[in-house]
């Protein structure tokens, strides 16, 4: 794709404007949205990631639009499995529900900012050095290893970092949440509110799945627009996500084997175009012959759909046989 100066620079002020509307809903009344106010607004959002899609199928051709809405799904993926973690870390430091909207928006931001420097040097690096995709495949793959063995994250497995202990310790913190204020004032004495605490959480949980899923996107395209793009739409939402999942969340228990099948996928995928690309040779009596094949983005795309569908139904009927089990149990 040969994306202009000019474009980039719309499609930033666009993202931007509608990131700013989400901070004036939140700044001006603060509150737990309805089902159906988040129903509409993940509405909205996707509907926006369609069109855009649209547009770049209309614009750049069938490559670039699914090459974008292959990379938004499992963008999108890893940001419900983000919502797990979320769901942890309110839970953990008590956050009031009213006050849980501004948390998610500044993870949000948060998270774009960090995605928005690893694109950038993972696109300086994959233009200079081309074996930088065994390195993204080889942690994908070990990241899908963990993730499949870890399953969904616990309440009682959640451990605070090194940087959330040392604010605990050399920090003044209050007891008591102020709103969702960062600092308040106790006895005359200005303190910071937990709310510096879970704003810490959080980033620092973006900055780690900032990790996962920059190569993610990169085994899909390696287009920055693309990638940056992708990542924006697969954020661009995930505050009206959270309450609208609610206790859902809980029933996706297959969740993460999916998404560890679908970056083990990509990463192998991965793999396979540096060999390409390095055009490596397999022996093959005596002779060398080009052997990696190139995984096309429709297939990429019907393996991602799948395996996230499967996850999603089999979670599904499991949670409600278990809830039948359940009240049967408690009839006896």
């Amino acid at each position: 794709m040969d994306v202009s100066g000019l474009v980039w620079a719309g499609t930033l002020v666009a993202l931007t404007a509608v990131l700013l509307v989400d901070l004036l809903i939140i700044g001006r009344r603060p509150h737990e949205p309805s089902v159906r106010e988040s129903s509409l607004w993940v509405a909205f959002y996707v509907g926006l990631a369609l069109i855009f899609g649209a547009g770049l199928w209309l614009t750049s051709g069938a490559s670039a639009a699914g090459q974008f809405y292959t990379g938004w799904l499992t963008e999108y993926s890893l940001s419900v499995d983000n919502l797990f973690v979320f769901v942890i870390i309110m839970a953990r430091f008590g956050v009031p529900r009213q006050y849980q909207q501004k948390v998610l928006l500044v993870g949000i931001v948060l998270a774009l900012v960090m995605r928005g420097g690893f694109i950038a040097a993972g696109a300086a690096l994959i233009s200079q050095f081309s074996w930088v995709f065994y390195i993204f495949g080889a942690f994908l793959i070990y990241t899908a290893v963990n993730l499949a063995r870890q399953g969904e994250p616990d309440e009682d497995e959640f451990s605070e970092n090194v940087l959330i202990r040392w604010s605990r310790k050399a920090l003044p913190i209050s007891k008591d949440y102020d709103s969702a204020k960062l600092t308040t004032r106790v006895d005359g004495r200005r303190l910071f509110t937990p709310m510096l605490i879970v704003m810490i959480a959080i980033g620092t949980t973006d900055l780690i799945f900032a990790l996962d899923s920059i190569p993610a996107i990169f085994g899909i395209t390696q287009e920055p627009y693309l990638v940056f793009t992708a990542n924006v739409f697969a954020l661009m939402g995930l505050r009206q996500l959270y309450f609208l999942l609610g206790g859902l969340l809980d029933r996706l228990i297959y969740l993460s084997y999916g998404l560890a099948v679908v970056l083990g996928f990509i990463g192998v995928k991965l793999v396979l175009e540096a060999l390409a690309d390095n055009n490596l040779p397999f022996i093959n009596g005596g002779e060398h012959v080009g052997w990696a094949p190139h995984i096309p983005i429709w297939l990429s795309l019907l393996v991602i759909i799948g395996t996230l569908g499967v996850a999603t139904a089999a979670s599904l009927i499991k949670s409600s046989r278990d809830r039948r089990r359940e009240l049967a149990d408690a009839r006896r």
